[in-house]
């Protein structure tokens, strides 16, 4: 029987290469993200949802309990940026960044806590910046640091179901956008989407059964 993967914020370049190396090894694949566009695939089912409204997730869980699935892996994907210093940051900024970085993934973590089996696994996609802090995108930089935070203490509160939650730290990802807003031989350096999901797929196996409460960079040569 195939492992079931829920993974948030499908969308993006990154949700797209998570999504089909989990359905390449074959795993089944939720699809989450605000649209339920993108291509078709084998083994993956596109759900539509609000994932900063934590009515929205607890509704996208009753409905997969619903069907009879039963996830074993969650990928929190969802993310946004913002530059900006603390003395000039504003209010809507710092509350669409702590949504998009943060909620995203409490919501998501929350019904994981509740509904994943035994052996279960969490990934959580925070950044480089949320260790190594810098200027020039506060709220960015204070979020993706809660996110690591969370999912520390989501692997010590699961750790007797032994329920793993991780995390990951990006640098700079190889995608268009990047791409198109850096000079060349930085964009050279960047990480593709492909390699990130690689690792999280590793993350989201029993080869990693070991591993938890961990922040894992994955910065390439940047």
């Amino acid at each position: 029987m195939s492992d079931v993967a829920i993974v948030c914020g499908a969308g993006g370049a990154l949700g797209t290469a998570i999504v089909e190396a989990l359905a390449s090894r074959g795993d089944e694949v939720v699809a989450v993200d605000r649209s339920t566009e993108g291509p078709e695939l084998e083994r993956v089912r596109r759900e539509m949802c609000d994932l900063t409204s934590v009515d929205e997730v607890a509704a996208l869980w009753t409905r997969l309990l619903g069907d009879g699935l039963s996830p074993r892996w969650v990928v929190n994907g969802v993310g946004g940026f913002r530059s900006g210093s603390v003395a000039d940051s504003d209010p809507e900024s710092v509350r669409v960044l702590e949504d998009l970085n943060l909620h995203t993934a409490w919501w998501t973590c929350r019904e994981a806590a509740v509904h994943l089996p035994d052996g279960g696994a969490i990934v959580n996609v925070s950044s480089r910046t949320g260790v190594v802090g810098g200027s020039g995108a506060a709220a960015y930089a204070v979020t993706k640091a809660a996110v690591i935070r969370l999912t520390e203490v989501l692997a010590a509160e699961l750790a007797p179901r032994r329920v793993r939650a991780n995390a990951i730290l990006p640098s700079v990802i190889d995608t268009p956008a990047n791409r198109a807003a850096m000079p060349p031989e930085a964009a050279a350096k960047a990480v593709p989407p492909s390699d990130l999901a690689s690792v999280i797929a590793f993350l989201l196996s029993d080869a990693a059964a070991a591993i938890t409460g961990a922040a894992i960079p994955v910065y390439g040569w940047a």
